[in-house]
């Protein structure tokens, strides 16, 4: 299976401590360079950018190049520079899984046609593939830290069955 992350859902699992649930749900991930200086290089010393380089050591986080083309110029009138990287990578690596959390963005690559699912998707994926994860106080972590859910939404995931 083919996964390119944006940066957010990096940083999001980072901040909650499961990072290593990429590498349990898809063996490995694909990024985009833009991503890897996101969190790697500008985010030097914060949250995500060790768990990065250590995926990176470890060979399940790959980095990539994404060549200059017009689908990326028209995806960077809108989106930020990862977030137009990593949908025109997943483009042409034909990915069978975008990651990706901001709405606008996630709007865009509906549009076309990627599959998307954020950090909240990858917890309920693990949930689902029986992955020991404590939900309610993931949610509660991602919320703390500043992440865009509301009580409502909470409520409603955990009530919906496994």
């Amino acid at each position: 299976m083919r996964v390119v992350s944006n940066t957010t859902p990096l940083l999001g699992l980072s901040f909650i401590g499961r990072i290593d649930l990429l590498q349990r749900l898809f063996g490995e991930i694909i990024i985009p360079a833009a991503v890897y200086d996101e969190i790697v290089v500008q985010g030097a010393n914060r949250i995500g950018s060790d768990e990065v380089t250590k995926g990176i050591g470890s060979g399940w986080i790959h980095v990539e190049n994404v060549a200059p083309s017009a689908m990326l110029s028209m995806l960077k009138v809108d989106l930020d520079k990862g977030e137009a990287e990593a949908m025109a990578l997943a483009i042409a690596r034909q990915a069978d899984l975008l990651l990706l959390d901001e709405r606008r963005a996630r709007a865009k690559a509906q549009i076309l046609k990627l599959n998307v699912t954020g950090t909240i998707g990858v917890l309920l994926l693990a949930r689902e593939k029986d992955l020991e994860i404590d939900l309610p106080l993931m949610l509660e972590k991602l919320k703390v830290q500043g992440f865009r859910i509301g009580d409502s939404l909470i409520k409603r995931i955990l009530a919906e069955k496994p």
